[in-house]
Order: structure tokens, then C-alpha cells, then sequence
């Protein structure tokens, strides 16, 4: 985004984006004071019916940006499905879900929440009340479809969220068959961090000329974040992460591994040397994954061993640092993790680490390219991961967010 448009976004005001009084009384209520930048671009469009492509990185406001003219032009007298939200996970839906219902406590708002590993009789029983807006996952909407309980002939919006993730972890063919099924006569609006190739065929297959609001970053931003890479021998990660935890002592951090399995062996290492410690993955019942949420989002699990797929819906203020265990094999997914930190308070700096083996030089150059920044290389202190035949420059410190007194925990202490 440039200089002029940052400054822009700073001097608008909600009022100024087309949006109702009714509207504009919630959002007081609700806590919003001035919009952020991707609700400042969309919002004006998206009320006048237009279709849209949204692209911003994750926690920018995306929901409130593609709700709030939702919500404006849906008849909360009439009964059924006006507006369609497709998310990826079953997490994102149910967050989608709370943060409309604080931009609109009307009593006649009636929602669904249809999604996985929840049981199907309440989402049928939502679906009777004749809910105006249904937020899901794109496998447990199309299961409803089938069943006959959700009818997609009222439709008036749909609302593509996380698009290219919901690619990424396969639902493509459950998208094209529901857009199939929706009014052709409608307003689609896609948000996503990334636009990659098939999140671009969809947009030209399923939309109307939809106006393109861009406001990625062509680099990802580094004033925030200090980020390294640690060359480490495969079989001495555990040992690397016991290590840099204790040297770091994170406020709150989460690791990312890519598979399920690799979050359940970490979580049963560390569960029995650290306390407030957890994993979470698309295989937990749904149950133990919002106690796990909850709990996070309280401050009561400081380090979260997660997925790439769970990564996405999680939105917490305190993360200090992130921690790369395994790369991640696409590079937006590195741009995704990062995004969990860096929101802190603007004296302090998060830190990511990226741990990287001998035989993966190649995907740290594909990730710098693609962040337009070169990552520099950490040691952990009396501890050698690896010796690199041709080590690049040493960053031998770190600014150590465990040096303020409130951010030490003596459970990350000697194991």
C-alpha cells in the first residue's frame, strides 16, 4: 500500500463509507472507532451490490470488511438463507459467526453455523428457524444441501472467505458445486490473503466483473518482526526447540509443524517438561479444539504446537514469537504463520525462527524471494544445531522479549 493511501485510510471515518445510521450505531457499540484499510477500500464498493475481490493478509479486518455491507442490505423481517459464507475451517466459521453477530445484536437476526464434527440435528434445527445468514465449512454445507434442509434459490450474497486456503486443503469441488447452485443473480464477494492461479480461474468462472481491492503487501513487513533461519540437523529439532524456548522464553508462541502427527509427538514431548502447552489439528474433536482456543486466546497456553490448516484461525494479540519446525512447504504459507506475530505493543518486536535443514537451502531462497528480505541466521547460545560448510552472517542476538520482568514465566524455566 502506498504512503498516500496508508494516510488516506487514517483520515476515514465509518460514516463515510455509505453505511446505514442502524449500522453505524452497532459499530459504535461494538468498540470500532475508524476502519481499517481493507474496510475502508471494499466497504464503499462491496454496498452498492458490486462484486469484489478482497486481498489483505489475515487479522486485517477482512470480516467486518465484507459483513457490514452484507448486513446492511439483508431483510431481517423475511425468513431463509440470504447470505452464504463459505470459510475453510470450522474455527474461522464459528469466529465469522461471533463477530457478526457483535456487528448486529438485532434479536431477529437469525444465523446458522454449519460445520464438521458438530452434530447435524441443531444446524437442521437453525436452518427450520429460517436463518437468514449460514456461515460453513463447504463440506458440511454441501451435506445439508443434499439433505434438503438448506435451499440456496434466496440467496442474495456469497461470500468467499480464506479463498485460496480453502483451495489449498481441497474444497474446490465442493465450492464449484455450490456456486453452481447459487442464484446466478446475486452479489459474490472473495476474500484472500494470496490470488494465486485457481483462486483467479474461480474468481473469473463464478463472479461479475468484480472490482479488485489489493491491499497485499508487496514485501512482507519486517518492522515488527525480527525473523531468522537456524540450519539444524533433522534429528536434533527437539533438542533445538527445548533449547530456544528456554533462551527466549516466549510470552506466548506457536509452533508449526505441516502434519498432524508431528504436532501430536511434539505436544506429547513437551507436555511433560513444560506446562500450558498444547497441540491443535484438524483431527482433535471439534470440543477439545475450542477448549484448546479458549484457553490460548486466555493466556493460559503459552506454547501451541499447530497446523498449517489451524494456523489460519487463530487471531491473538500477545504472540511473541512463532517458530517455523518443519518449513512450510508453500511459501504464502510462511507469509500466513509470520502474520501471528507482530501485534504487540510498538516497543516491543516478535520474533519468528524458521528451522531449516541442510537439504531445504532452496525453500529459504524461494521464501526470501518471496517476502523480498533477506532472513538471517541464528544460534542459540552454547548449543550447535549444525555446522554449515559456508555459514551466511550470524545474528548472535536477539531482542529478548523475556527481559521485562512480566514477560518471564517461570514454566519456561530449566527442564
Amino acid at each position: 500500500m502506498t504512503e498516500e493511501k496508508k494516510k488516506k485510510n487514517l483520515k476515514t471515518r465509518f460514516d463515510q463509507l455509505g453505511l446505514n445510521e442502524e449500522i453505524l450505531k452497532n459499530l459504535s457499540q461494538a468498540g470500532y472507532e475508524t476502519p481499517s484499510p481493507i474496510q475502508a477500500e471494499l466497504i464503499p464498493v462491496a454496498v452498492t451490490g458490486q462484486d469484489c475481490i478482497g486481498q489483505a493478509r489475515t487479522g486485517t479486518g477482512k470480516t467486518a470488511a465484507f459483513s457490514l455491507p452484507m448486513l446492511q442490505q439483508i431483510d431481517l423481517r423475511r425468513p431463509g438463507a440470504q447470505a452464504l459464507i463459505l470459510a475453510p475451517t470450522r474455527e474461522l466459521s464459528e469466529q465469522v459467526a461471533t463477530e457478526i453477530r457483535k456487528l448486529c445484536p438485532d434479536k431477529s437476526l437469525n444465523l446458522a453455523v454449519l460445520v464438521g464434527g458438530k452434530p447435524l440435528r441443531p444446524q437442521e434445527n437453525q436452518l427450520k428457524k429460517g436463518a437468514q445468514i449460514v456461515v460453513g465449512t463447504p463440506g458440511r454445507v454441501i451435506d445439508h444441501i443434499n439433505r434438503g434442509n438448506l435451499k440456496l434459490n434466496t440467496l442474495n450474497f456469497v461470500i468467499l472467505d480464506e479463498a485460496d486456503r480453502m483451495l489449498d486443503i481441497g474444497f474446490r469441488p465442493d465450492i464449484e458445486k455450490i456456486l453452481r447452485k447459487c442464484p446466478e443473480k446475486r452479489q459474490t464477494l472473495l476474500l484472500s490473503a494470496t490470488l494465486p492461479p485457481p483462486v483467479e480461474r474461480l474468481a473469473k468462472r463464478y463472479m461479475q466483473d468484480p472490482v479488485m481491492i489489493d491491499l497485499s503487501e508487496d514485501r512482507v513487513s519486517v518492522e515488527s518482526i525480527d525473523q531468522y533461519y537456524i540450519t539444524v540437523d533433522p534429528n536434533r529439532k527437539v533438542k533445538l526447540l527445548t533449547r530456544l524456548l528456554f533462551q527466549e522464553r516466549p510470552k506466548q508462541t506457536i509452533v508449526f509443524t505441516r502434519t498432524k502427527r508431528g504436532a501430536d509427538k511434539l505436544d506429547r514431548i513437551f507436555s511433560k517438561k513444560l506446562k500450558a502447552v498444547a497441540a491443535i489439528h484438524g483431527d482433535l474433536p471439534q470440543s477439545k479444539r475450542d477448549r484448546v482456543l479458549k484457553k490460548f486466546r486466555e493466556g493460559k497456553i503459552r506454547l501451541l504446537i499447530a497446523t498449517d490448516v489451524m494456523g489460519r484461525g487463530i487471531d491473538v494479540s500477545g504472540i511473541s514469537h512463532i517458530i517455523n519446525y518443519d518449513i512450510p512447504e508453500f511459501n504464502d504459507d510462511y507469509v500466513h504463520r509470520i502474520g501471528r506475530v507482530g501485534r504487540l505493543s510498538s516497543d516491543q518486536k516478535g520474533a519468528a525462527f524458521t528451522f531449516v535443514a541442510p537439504d531445504e537451502g532452496d525453500q529459504l531462497t524461494n521464501i526470501e524471494n518471496r517476502i523480498n528480505h533477506m532472513i538471517s541466521e541464528f544460534r542459540v547460545d552454547d548449543f550447535e544445531a549444525y555446522k554449515p560448510k559456508q555459514p551466511r552472517k550470524t545474528v548472535e542476538k536477539v531482542t529478548h522479549l523475556g527481559n521485562t520482568g512480566h514477560l518471564i514465566n517461570p514454566d519456561f524455566g530449566e527442564f
